[in-house]
């Protein structure tokens, strides 16, 4: 693991859920800088990003773009493409054999991401568009999944052969077997990476691509909050942020679209905010003080964990969150939004900086309309007051704050307060 996510404790389907989490997890998270900084400049620099957009406004006609963005606008593609998939492989191997298996994961993901060109693979078409195979490096798409299976699996393989032959290598030859050996699994994972997993994943991401267009032109795709709200709640945030719509925007954002609404779905602040507006004016008195804070913290910072304890103290106000949350994700279906990466934390400052320029009002309407919807739903949901006990609600936070604890020490793999040593 890392750092970012230490691992779950127990044997529970939520713990198995936890470490699969925090495993992808611990694969993105530190390489969130590389995600920000190819959200920055995709939107200044690409054709419809802020620079272009303020030249069109100074003068520039609309069919022309500065010599600057289209130069600086080269980086975008081998960001997203080459640079982000190695990153990730690195380290996922890193996390499972130190620098070793870094490299070796890194260099097993070339096959993958090569395995489109040489093996000439063609994309599903997904609205009846002529496709066709790439014909060079510069074609293709993110490998993320690729390097999700890649990045460790060489390395655990890595880690095996070098415990194997712990203590059996002669004095003065270490360097040379260490240096082979790693050639030789890194080139042997390159091949099964070229003719076995990037095809699986390719196949495999094609499929998942054409399941979320047919829930998009289907007007489905609402449908994913009534598992997303919930279990963010118990904090599986990085299972389903990191390991399941971070890969899928990835491949959206670089199929051509340029931006994502699959980066949108999980971080939306709006449901959080309209469940803090809900207890502030209509929740326990006794707790009401509290609130504010909270939604600084959540809205403008973007730690969406400050909300968690005001559902589970309420758990009927998840409903208002799956409502909110479809709400927000079908108006961003309704006019093709979405960010062009991933937007960490998930505050609203966040969002607009990986917004299109064009798309900013929509979107920052989105979040608005997705947190009425949820405050309205959670203010009938709370009978508008009428039925709290500021007694009994002191005591109803103290307990939703020790189980909010209680959930996230487990997904730490740390003791909560007040266990037994």
């Amino acid at each position: 693991m890392s750092d970012y996510t230490p691992a779950a404790t127990g044997t529970g389907a939520r713990a198995r859920v936890q470490r699969f989490g925090a495993f992808l997890a611990g694969m993105v998270m530190p390489n969130l800088g590389a995600f920000i900084a190819f959200g920055i400049v995709t939107t200044l620099f690409i054709p419809t990003g802020w620079i272009n957009l303020i030249a069109h406004w100074g003068g520039l006609p609309a069919d022309q773009t500065l010599p600057i963005t289209d130069q600086i606008g080269s980086i975008v593609g081998p960001l997203i493409t080459i640079l982000i998939p190695i990153l990730i492989a690195y380290t996922g191997g890193k996390n499972v054999h130190g620098h070793r298996g870094g490299v070796v994961g890194a260099v097993a993901l070339i096959g993958a991401m090569l395995a489109p060109v040489a093996l000439k693979l063609v994309a599903i078409p997904l609205n009846g568009e002529e496709v066709s195979a790439p014909k060079s490096i510069a074609e293709i798409g993110p490998t993320i999944l690729a390097a999700f299976v890649l990045g460790p699996l060489a390395a655990l393989v890595m880690k095996w052969w070098d415990n194997f032959i712990s203590g059996k290598v002669r004095g003065g030859f270490e360097m040379l077997v260490d240096n082979f050996s790693a050639g030789i699994v890194g080139a042997v994972f390159a091949v099964i990476g070229l003719y076995v997993v990037g095809p699986l994943t390719f196949w495999i991401t094609q499929g998942l691509g054409w399941l979320a267009n047919a829930l998009v032109n289907a007007g489905l795709l609402p449908l994913v909050s009534i598992v997303v709200e919930p279990a963010k709640v118990l904090f599986l945030n990085n299972a389903i942020n990191h390991g399941v719509f971070t890969p899928l925007g990835i491949e959206q954002a670089g199929a051509g679209a340029g931006h994502s609404i699959f980066f949108m779905i999980e971080s939306n602040p709006g449901p959080g905010l309209g469940i803090l507006t809900a207890m502030l004016l209509f929740g326990p008195r006794a707790i009401r003080p509290t609130v504010p804070a909270a939604m600084v913290v959540h809205f403008l910072g973007g730690i969406h964990e400050i909300y968690f304890p005001y559902v589970l103290m309420k758990p009927i106000l998840i409903v208002a969150a799956i409502v909110g949350g479809a709400t927000g994700v079908l108006w961003e279906t309704i006019f093709g939004l979405g960010l062009v990466g991933p937007a960490s934390p998930g505050s609203i400052i966040a969002w607009v900086a990986v917004s299109p320029p064009t798309q900013i009002p929509l979107i920052v309407a989105g979040v608005i309309i997705s947190a009425a919807v949820t405050f309205v739903v959670g203010a009938l949901l709370l009978g508008f007051g009428r039925k709290e006990s500021a007694t009994d609600a002191a005591i109803d936070l103290e307990a939703a704050q020790e189980k909010t604890a209680q959930n996230k020490a487990e997904s730490k793999n740390q003791p909560a307060a007040g266990s037994a040593a």
